[in-house]
């Protein structure tokens, strides 16, 4: 019999109950504020502009509202994410922060379309298969800037690895990407956009075991040129 759960039966963020009560803790604001969120939020207050929309892609519980907050930046935030148990933790956990339910929403990337003027995507490309398709959607949907921090080196690697840090008694495999610098920001580039590449403020440049496996965090900020730009 053909069943149509696939997505939920072999997702690794559906099974990790250690994930789910992090999530929530970070929504209560009972855990310190990401590194990488605080990165983020402070690059994106050196180019967004007071009621501008930005798009957290693979958002899990949309805890980036905290970031946003923390620096008075008064952007129309919406996440987006796979896992409908972690978009219903953020909508319970950061109502009382003033979050309205529709601005998270249970979506994968292939279905994204539209427009917004920023997104944001945090360590999520580097466990996909690849990044062309999902930056692609990203991309064609930003109207101002995307901004990533995933695992990018001088060269690629692709490993699919057993996760040892799901529930009992899961037996799922992950893919750790480290995608190539040159590869990722010449296809940014070829969508209309200057890149530049930023080193990870906690790791700086250094690489660090995730699930046991060195990733070598970056930040891309993608700015769209303007049409006069990209006429000269």
């Amino acid at each position: 019999m053909i069943v149509a759960d696939g997505w939920s039966t072999y997702s690794i963020w559906a099974h990790s109950a250690s994930v789910r009560d992090l999530y929530r803790r970070r929504c209560r604001m009972e855990e310190p504020e990401m590194d990488c969120a605080a990165q983020a939020a402070d690059l994106l207050a050196t180019v967004a502009r007071s009621g501008e929309s930005i798009l957290d892609v693979g958002c899990g519980a949309g805890s980036f509202l905290h970031s946003l907050r923390r620096r008075h930046l008064d952007l129309d935030y919406l996440g987006i994410d796979a896992d409908p148990t972690f978009i219903d933790i953020g909508r319970t956990e950061l109502a009382p922060y003033g979050l309205r339910p529709e601005q998270l929403r249970v979506m994968r990337i292939e279905d994204l379309d539209g427009t917004v003027d920023h997104v944001l995507c945090l360590n999520v490309l580097t466990n996909l298969d690849n990044f062309h398709r999902p930056l692609e959607r990203m991309l064609r949907c930003a109207r101002r800037g995307v901004l990533l921090r995933e695992s990018i080196a001088a060269t690629s690697s692709y490993h699919y690895v057993r996760d040892e840090y799901l529930d009992d008694g899961v037996d799922l495999r992950v893919h750790v990407n480290t995608y190539a610098r040159d590869e990722i920001t010449s296809f940014i580039r070829s969508f209309g956009f200057d890149v530049e590449c930023i080193t990870d403020r906690r790791t700086q440049g250094r690489p660090e075991l995730v699930i046991g496996h060195p990733h070598h965090w970056t930040f891309v900020h993608a700015r769209r040129r303007t049409d006069q730009e990209s006429a000269a």
